[in-house]
């Protein structure tokens, strides 16, 4: 077969000229052939998302397993009625928002429309817009939705240019399109709404960030940082399987960049590729380099990273060691990409930092057990300190505080806590609010400062540490409970208050069933004494302690 190469970058203007070329790409898709085709995350595969035989020769063309579903592409919201249904009104409002632009929605199906091939027979469909004109004129001249996963042969790093296209899919299809190269250059971010609170499948082009600013709180998926487990079902599309891998294997190296890239130049041989941010390439003198971009532009990194994978199939590399961006903004995605390219083979580069999550219910002892990690050398990260200090700099915080609640910063510029406890004590929804602002802001800071610390042992004091997701930078997650009885007398003599209202605010609390199901693990404290408590919560941690640096000395974080 022979694939045409329609070319868009120099047609200097000529209308008539890229019209036509526009009218050949969709007669393909209409008559059931393949095209590959630009959009601003990745170039797709495209062919007629409503004919299942056409979709066939996509898997067939990329070597893709059937139970890896495909994302249905259309040109605006106005067609999701035709192929979903039961569609909420975040949808549309997520719509208004993000598209055109890199956002995958889940949304359940109408399944006498859409070919069951699409959805590897869930009764979800991924439904996505992309924001490029060549792409967005295809799909309306077609009349058509079009099943446009990456265009890549399965399992290799995915294509950011009609050059990539071709080196996998000449002669496999009928013909690829080149709109020039993407300018974001990871795939879309994939975002559950059939599940609440919405869930994020796959990091992409569109931050987690920009999506929890404008709908609050995101569940992360267990598949952005862990592989699925056998027999577990892909919900979309990267979920599964090993993606974006070179032929070299890959090990990802996290951490502070200049410890990350100490670490790879401790462990580079003669023969092994790197990919690292600019300004440490000159520490790898004797290595095959691909650079991702200064260590804190996380765009050029995304636009970057799949090219850095692709071009060391041309070389004799027997390995390729990769420095990884921290998880803020786009760093995600990139992150995301490399770990799967690795197939989650993952070195800590900060191997002697321990992060630990304590959370629990007033009255069980929280406060000893931080004690009992002072005493073993730890530092305590106050997150509630860490708030306050973030009011009087961090002026979007209070910009968005204020535009959520009107007033409570006075003419002095100060926050007036007497005034927002009012507000958000008063109704649920109202702290819910305050919660997702705080969470929203906090995280990214605590993230920050935690790249820049040095080796130890720390412990994450939140109030809210689960529901916050905060969780996810500790190493292990610390549930302290204590039996009901004890609670009670405890408050009870600590705050000088009745037995009748120490019961009050325990019930105003999560169960201790919370904290277990959602913990890694439990320290149970029974003992008569604060005392007794810290030095039993000390062996619990000094064992914890040594575990898990003997898990990073061995790379198994």
């Amino acid at each position: 077969m022979q694939t045409i190469y329609y070319d868009l970058r120099d047609t200097k203007g000529q209308q008539k000229e890229i019209e036509d070329k526009i009218s050949a790409a969709a007669k393909i898709l209409r008559e059931g052939g393949l095209v590959g085709i630009p959009t601003e995350t990745v170039y797709g595969l495209a062919a007629n998302g409503l004919d299942e035989t056409a979709v066939k020769r996509i898997f067939e063309a990329k070597g893709r397993p059937q139970d890896n579903p495909l994302i249905l592409t259309i040109p605006g919201q106005q067609w999701l009625p035709r192929y979903c249904k039961d569609i909420p009104p975040l949808a549309y409002v997520l719509a208004r928002k993000f598209w055109p632009g890199p956002l995958t929605m889940i949304l359940k199906c109408r399944t006498d429309v859409v070919p069951s091939i699409i959805t590897a027979g869930l009764d979800t469909v991924a439904m996505r817009c992309p924001n490029h004109p060549v792409t967005l004129a295809i799909i309306r001249e077609a009349g058509i939705p079009v099943a446009a996963p990456s265009a890549n042969t399965s399992g290799r790093p995915s294509c950011t240019t009609a050059q990539d296209v071709l080196e996998d899919m000449d002669g496999k299809i009928e013909g690829v399109v080149d709109g020039g190269p993407c300018t974001v250059g990871v795939e879309s971010t994939i975002l559950d709404l059939t599940c609440d609170p919405p869930r994020l499948l796959r990091p992409g082009g569109l931050p987690l960030e920009a999506l929890e600013q404008l709908i609050g709180p995101i569940a992360v998926d267990k598949a952005v940082v862990s592989p699925l487990q056998e027999g577990e079902q892909p919900k979309a599309p990267g979920m599964k399987y090993r993606h974006y891998a070179p032929k070299a294997p890959v090990t990802v190296f996290t951490g502070a960049p200049e410890a990350s890239a100490r670490e790879i130049a401790r462990r580079v041989g003669p023969t092994t590729g790197v990919i690292c941010f600019d300004e440490f390439a000159h520490l790898f003198p004797q290595q095959e380099v691909h650079t991702l971009g200064p260590s804190n532009d996380k765009l050029a990194q995304a636009q970057r990273v799949f090219d850095a994978l692709r071009t060391f199939d041309n070389s004799d590399v027997s390995e390729i060691l990769a420095q990884c961006p921290d998880s803020r903004g786009l760093g995600l995605a990139v992150g995301n990409r490399l770990k799967k390219a690795a197939g989650f083979h993952i070195v800590e580069s900060d191997s002697q930092r321990i992060v630990l999550g304590l959370t629990g219910g007033t009255g069980a002892g929280k406060t000893s057990a931080l004690n009992a990690i002072r005493e073993l050398g730890g530092e305590i990260i106050d997150c509630d300190a860490v708030y306050h200090e973030m009011l009087d700099h961090d002026q979007e915080l209070r910009n968005t505080i204020n535009a959520t609640f009107p007033g409570v910063f006075g003419p002095d510029g100060k926050l007036n806590r007497q005034k927002l406890g009012q507000e958000v004590f008063a109704k649920k929804e109202r702290l819910d609010k305050l919660n997702a602002i705080v969470f929203r802001f906090l995280i990214p800071e605590l993230e920050w400062r935690m790249d820049s610390i040095p080796d130890g042992l720390y412990a994450i004091d939140a109030i809210n540490l689960i529901e916050s997701g905060l969780d996810r930078l500790c190493d292990r997650t610390i549930a302290v409970t204590a039996p009901t009885e004890l609670r009670v007398r405890r408050i009870m003599a600590r705050d000088n208050i009745t037995e009748q209202y120490a019961r009050l605010r325990i019930s105003a609390q999560k169960p201790d069933e919370f904290y277990r199901g959602k913990c890694d693990l439990e320290l149970n404290n029974a003992a008569d004494t604060p005392e007794k408590f810290q030095r039993e919560a000390k062996k619990f941690f000094e064992r914890l302690v040594e575990a898990l640096r003997e898990e990073k000395r061995h790379g198994n974080k």
